[in-house]
């Protein structure tokens, strides 16, 4: 895991921003991985229930910017995803380039070939 980090917002709960390998790929590939939660353990856990087992939040090096917290919170699922850039803890423009993901378009398992 390249960054993460964590947001305390005033009504008590977290915004958790996770930068991690892209689920069955050839470990090239990273996403950054926003969760809302009531508190890091069960961001952390909704995570784990959807297969990331291997997620952990060590330090707060690359929390979520103030416009990662706002799409987060707008999202009904409060769990959303987007391609990470090579350099991942600098999250400079070319971040907004790309929209958010419902998490389940990325832990969509690729069809079976015919």
């Amino acid at each position: 895991m390249a960054a993460g980090g964590f947001c305390k917002l005033p009504t008590g709960s977290v915004v958790v921003a996770l930068n991690l390998p892209r689920p069955a790929a050839d470990g090239t590939d990273c996403v950054r991985v926003l969760v809302h939660a009531r508190n890091r353990a069960r961001a952390l856990t909704r995570l784990r229930n959807l297969g990331l087992r291997a997620v952990y939040l060590r330090g707060n090096a690359a929390p979520p910017t103030p416009d990662e917290i706002t799409a987060v919170l707008h999202h009904p699922d409060g769990l959303i995803w987007r391609t990470a850039p090579d350099n991942a803890v600098g999250l400079g423009p070319e971040l907004a380039q790309e929209l958010w993901h419902p998490i389940r378009a990325l832990l969509r398992r690729p069809a079976a070939p015919a």
